[in-house]
């Protein structure tokens, strides 16, 4: 199957999640092209879609959201997973006692659900760095308040996981191929 791994990326995690994505798909047998959504001009040439898109303030990142509902028709012809990057830090459960993972998951999933019935859906840690100049107007302001100090900066991606469910991925692809869907 030709599978694209598209992505909405602000300072590159989101990105380098994607092209891990990418590379689990290849080492289980799948043809993959991993791009940023706004770079693809034919989503037709695809049998399978894996779209992630980094999350601030619950929200998954524009140019990620217009892609689906653009293309939703088609896409609801295919396997179709969804992925977000946003959680920092090592924590897996907040003070209230909620899981991390599923606290900051993308409001978005809730309204394409329905639009494009994907097989499956992640959300993973991401990285910050404050060396890093903001992007757009939010990132600026947010740089000034207070809370922005006690942001925790590294690199939070769980590599594991992420392989791990590359691998889920491609071997659903490679069971539906056996069965000819």
């Amino acid at each position: 199957m030709r599978v694209l791994v598209g992505y909405a990326s602000r300072h590159g995690s989101t990105a380098g999640i994607a092209q891990r994505i990418a590379a689990g798909l290849r080492a289980g047998g799948q043809d993959v092209e991993a791009l940023p959504v706004g770079e693809v001009t034919d989503v037709g040439i695809y049998d399978a879609f894996v779209i992630g898109a980094a999350t601030y303030m619950f929200h998954w990142l524009r140019d990620a959201t217009r892609f689906v509902e653009h293309h939703h028709v088609l896409l609801a012809q295919r396997p179709v997973w969804l992925f977000a990057s946003g959680p920092l830090g090592t924590d897996q459960v907040d003070e209230e006692g909620h899981d991390v993972l599923e606290a900051t998951r993308p409001r978005e999933f809730d309204e394409l659900y329905p639009r494009v019935h994907p097989c499956g859906e992640k959300v993973f840690f991401g990285a910050w760095d404050p060396d890093d100049p903001p992007v757009g107007f939010t990132e600026r302001l947010l740089r000034h308040l207070p809370a922005h100090d006690t942001t925790p900066a590294g690199d939070f991606r769980d590599w594991p996981a992420i392989d791990a469910w590359a691998e889920e991925i491609a071997r659903e692809l490679h069971t539906r191929e056996t069965a000819g869907t």
